[in-house]
């Protein structure tokens, strides 16, 4: 029988913070120690571009960090589970099903 006792967060929202960010999309990558998402707004409409050098064309997308979060690796396994879990709620209240294609395709 275990003798720990039942952790209850007590959460402080800052005023400052209650409206929160709006992101178009998230870059997530890790060290050794630490996972970090980067989420992301469009900043200026996508424009084409040619490499000078090379001659190769490419849409360049500008984006702005809106945030960036920094995590350790064992809370990413309970991220994972609370998005998952969170988006099952979703589509169970609205209907809707994810995009069967990529929303930003290479």
């Amino acid at each position: 029988m275990s003798d720990q006792v039942p952790r209850q967060f007590e959460i402080d929202l800052p005023p400052d913070l209650i409206g929160g960010n709006y992101a178009d999309f998230a870059n997530v990558w890790h060290s050794s120690t630490v996972f970090v998402m980067d989420f992301l707004t469009l900043a200026q409409p996508p424009h084409d571009e040619t490499d000078p050098e090379t001659g190769e064309r490419r849409t360049i997308v500008p984006a702005r960090v809106v945030s960036r979060i920094r995590i350790p690796p064992e809370q990413v396994f309970e991220l994972a589970k609370a998005l998952t879990q969170q988006l099952e709620f979703w589509e169970q209240e609205t209907g809707r099903k994810p995009p069967t294609e990529p929303v930003m395709p290479d």
